[in-house]
């Protein structure tokens, strides 16, 4: 499995010690607004399970996220193959951050760097993501990132219930062309910082 660095942040394999305060975001009711119900700390030990096994299976997938200076887990990162029955297909960059560690920059961080990864090591054509039409702080990340959203694509999530979490948005970035830096504003690279 890839690790990741960038100037703060180290994404990397999921370790037994990041179960705890994973399971901490998953119960957190700000963390899970525009998510969903809280999951048990069972639920969230098995969807660390599964991003473990969909990484070493595809070589790509979600890692967990670390601040460099400090060692702190911060929550997770990473690119994620489009669930069958949705609207679209392609692979969708994330990001899930403990409440702690918002508004530092960190999701937009780690954002480029997946996004580098993608392009550069997986040779992928274009990358894609999704949130809740609600979640304008994710929106902000994505423009942030240099992704765009045509508003003729937002779609009903077929897998969320009746609600405000249904409608949801999407957003696309397609690879630099050869000599372009990028990806991201500006053409700046995560390892240009």
């Amino acid at each position: 499995m890839p690790e990741l660095r960038t100037a703060r942040l180290l994404l990397r394999r999921w370790r037994e010690s990041d179960l705890e305060p994973w399971a901490a975001m998953m119960a957190d009711p700000e963390v899970r607004e525009h998510l969903g119900e809280l999951l048990t700390r069972e639920q969230s030990d098995g969807a660390v399970a599964r991003m473990r096994a969909e990484f070493d299976q595809r070589g790509f997938g979600w890692w967990a996220l670390e601040s460099r200076e400090s060692g702190e887990f911060l929550g997770r990162a990473g690119l994620d193959v489009v669930d069958e029955g949705m609207p679209f297909a392609g692979v969708d960059v994330g990001w899930r951050l403990a409440r702690s560690a918002w508004g530092h920059g960190y999701a937009t961080e780690a954002g480029l760097a997946c996004l580098a990864f993608g392009f550069e090591t997986l040779g992928l054509p274009e990358i894609i993501a999704t949130t809740t039409l609600a979640n304008v702080r994710s929106q902000a990340v994505m423009r942030r990132i240099g992704m765009a959203r045509d508003p003729a694509e937002d779609f009903e999530d077929p897998s969320v219930p009746e609600g405000p979490l249904r409608r949801c948005v999407l957003y696309r970035t397609s690879r630099p062309a050869p000599g372009a830096r990028g990806p991201g504003p500006g053409g700046r690279s995560p390892r240009d910082a």
